[in-house]
């Protein structure tokens, strides 16, 4: 309704198939609350629309599958609103990781915690509720772009803590990626301590991110003397030397932000490739599967 009001377009407000029908829509925004994704995306895919469904794409991984499927006999195309692969965080870690400072990556910590009572929709299952299929895509997207693209193991808990309903508002998750980096991913609204924050730790050092500020330590690879283990050398916990750290402090703004609907737009007009693969996007499901069905609440 309020669209309608505001920029004077028609509003459908209880069939959404009259959309579908229409053929001066182009582009299908699914948007609902996420046990419906499955069946509109089919429905208007079916219509040969493009369509841009919000995450996550379905409420399990089957669900998924047949929407990649549909996708394939369909002559529109289908998006998935990973649009928080955009953010600034991932982005300024990508520069940093990118720059050489902190060498090789070994492990990525990711936490978006704080306390909230809720009990809206979100904290009900039959809805798709719970914290795992609400931030859990964002996050898992998040820790898929530096650890590789595919998990090679899963550990995930799963708690109710504070919120109302039957799903879970805390979850932890551990993901180790066919690189070797393991991602330590922490969403929670039942921590009362809790903060959302970045840390990852490379081999020369490493950087925080939290309240938009970047707090990087690193040493320059080139004045560290090589290391050999040497049976005759007395114990100790380090090897004596001065390690000279050089530390940094800036805000968190990436050198360049691509914008999503630019993005989907470029696509569909110009030709484009989307940067948010399918494949991406079934990886997130399938690891989010893992995460539930190892985590499982009672």
């Amino acid at each position: 309704a309020e669209p309608a009001r505001d920029w004077g377009i028609p509003a459908f407000t209880t069939d959404y198939h009259q959309v579908l029908g229409r053929a001066d829509v182009d582009v299908v925004l699914v948007l609902t609350a996420m046990q419906a994704h499955g069946q509109i995306t089919r429905d208007a895919l079916n219509a040969g629309k493009h369509v841009l469904v919000e995450k996550p794409m379905a409420m399990d991984l089957a669900g998924a599958d047949r929407l990649l499927k549909q996708a394939k006999l369909s002559s529109g195309r289908l998006f998935v609103r990973h649009n928080r692969r955009f953010d600034p965080m991932l982005l300024v870690a990508k520069e940093i990781i990118q720059s050489g400072k902190i060498g090789n990556v070994f492990e990525v910590k990711i936490s978006i915690a704080g306390y909230q009572r809720r009990a809206d929709w979100q904290t009900m299952r039959k809805f798709g509720g719970g914290q795992l299929l609400n931030w859990g895509p964002h996050c898992v997207d998040w820790a898929m772009q530096l650890i590789g693209p595919k998990a090679v193991d899963v550990w995930a808990d799963l708690k109710r803590v504070c919120a109302a309903g039957d799903a879970e508002d805390h979850v932890k998750l551990l993901i180790r990626g066919e690189t070797g980096i393991v991602a330590d991913v922490e969403i929670s609204g039942g921590q009362a301590m809790g903060k959302s924050s970045w840390t990852i730790h490379g081999q020369y050092g490493g950087f925080t991110i939290e309240a938009g500020r970047v707090r990087l330590k690193y040493l320059h690879k080139e004045t560290l003397k090589k290391l050999r283990a040497d049976e005759n050398t007395p114990g100790g916990y380090d090897t004596g030397e001065k390690l000279d750290w050089t530390e940094e402090e800036f805000d968190c703004v990436p050198k360049h932000t691509p914008r999503f609907w630019t993005l989907v737009y470029k696509t569909l007009r110009d030709g484009d490739e989307f940067p948010i693969t399918h494949a991406e996007a079934r990886e997130n499901m399938r690891v989010l599967e893992l995460a539930r069905r190892i985590g499982k609440l009672d």
